[in-house]
């Protein structure tokens, strides 16, 4: 065996595959021949989709204690580090010869988004937490690396931060492959674009993974079979609704009779008076002025403010909650904690834990499982060739 740095982690978990007929549940079994270490791993959205592609994950490394402690929650199993990646250098597991090893994650991402325009630049000193993500590679020189980050990375800087890690990665003899995916060509039922670079220790330039729904699955969908709740919900676990209105909903509850973290925002009565003026699809430019006095300058607003939801499409960008604000399709609330999560992709057997802030500050900040398994079996796929 060899000893190289890092610790342990990974469970047997059903892959969320999709295919181009609709989603459907498939058991994936785990290749012991691919051990993976998940960095600034969150809640553990791409460690899911990881396991289910059969990696098996031996390390999960966030700053954040109470993502990690829904990491540790979901994976007891798990020994997960709740550290700075900046002190992670001396760990040391045995790993198997013949045994191929993957480090992902994806560095902190307020600093590219485009929606951030004050802090999109190399000043920002967020933006370079990317280079312990890099340190962590050269150290472990691990046989695969999917790095994950907002679309925004490409334009920040005039494309800096993705050139800089593409060369890092290339300088170290990896060939490096990137796209930007959409999560609703995986069958995630919301609009997500994220930026993946997989880079290969043995020569492989990797394809762009290819769509697996042929048609998008929508808001509805999605979350049509949860329970009815009222603003300020705090009753955790709840049954369903008799109707199952998908597959993906189907997928998504597996066995379970009742699912937990149906927990909602307490929004005060100015905030739910606003609720009641947006259509479909409409946001804060719908709310009459008299309304929104308290905000100095309301058209500096963004789109996603007060977006209530359509139905029938996929959901805007799940992200922070507090800013983005975003309301039930038919229901005047926001969105709970498990709608969130559905409309990430998290099966309803994953919980999160922590005050609501934290749990959906957890939500919005994780790679949509499915999304990262289709990045997953693109390697996967390689090593069976």
């Amino acid at each position: 065996m060899d000893l190289r740095p890092v610790t342990a982690l990974g469970r047997r978990t059903p892959s969320l595959g999709a295919t181009s007929d609709g989603v459907q549940r498939r058991l994936s079994s785990v290749n012991n021949n691919m051990i993976g270490f998940d960095l600034f791993s969150g809640a553990g959205g791409m460690s899911l989709g990881a396991i289910a592609s059969g990696v098996q994950v031996k390390l999960a490394v966030d700053s954040d204690l109470h993502a990690t402690a829904t990491y540790k929650a979901n994976h007891p199993e798990v020994e997960v580090r709740t550290c700075d990646i900046a002190s992670l250098n001396d760990i040391e597991v045995p790993i198997p010869k013949a045994t191929q090893t993957v480090v992902f994650g994806g560095p902190p991402c307020q600093g590219f988004s485009t929606s951030n325009q004050r802090t999109r630049s190399k000043d920002n000193p967020t933006n370079w937490l990317f280079s312990h993500y890099l340190r962590v590679v050269k150290l472990l020189m691990p046989d695969w690396v999917v790095f994950e980050n907002v679309k925004g990375i490409t334009e920040t800087a005039g494309g800096f931060f993705l050139d800089a890690v593409v060369a890092s990665l290339q300088s170290e003899g990896y060939t490096v492959s990137h796209w930007v995916l959409n999560a609703a060509d995986f069958g995630v039922p919301q609009k997500r674009w994220r930026l993946f670079i997989v880079a290969s220790l043995h020569g492989h330039s990797v394809d762009q993974p290819q769509p697996t729904v042929s048609k998008p699955v929508t808001v509805h969908d999605a979350i049509g079979d949860l329970p009815i709740l009222r603003n300020g919900a705090k009753v955790s676990s709840l049954p369903y609704r008799k109707t199952i209105p998908s597959a993906y909903a189907s997928l998504m509850r597996s066995e379970l009779t009742v699912c937990s973290n149906h927990l909602v925002t307490a929004s005060n009565s100015t905030i739910l008076q606003r609720y009641r003026h947006i259509p479909n699809g409409g946001n804060w430019k719908d709310i009459p002025k008299r309304l929104m006095k308290n905000y100095a300058d309301r058209e500096r607003c963004h789109t996603g403010i007060y977006k209530r939801l359509r139905p029938n499409e996929p959901s805007i960008v799940i992200g922070n909650f507090r800013k983005n604000m975003l309301i039930h399709p038919s229901q005047n609330r926001g969105l709970s904690v498990r709608e969130a999560a559905r409309l990430q992709s998290f099966p309803d057997g994953f919980e999160f834990t922590g005050s609501i802030g934290f749990q959906q500050q957890q939500v919005g900040n994780a790679v949509p499982p499915l999304l990262a398994e289709a990045v997953f079996n693109t390697i996967r796929e390689l090593r069976k060739a």
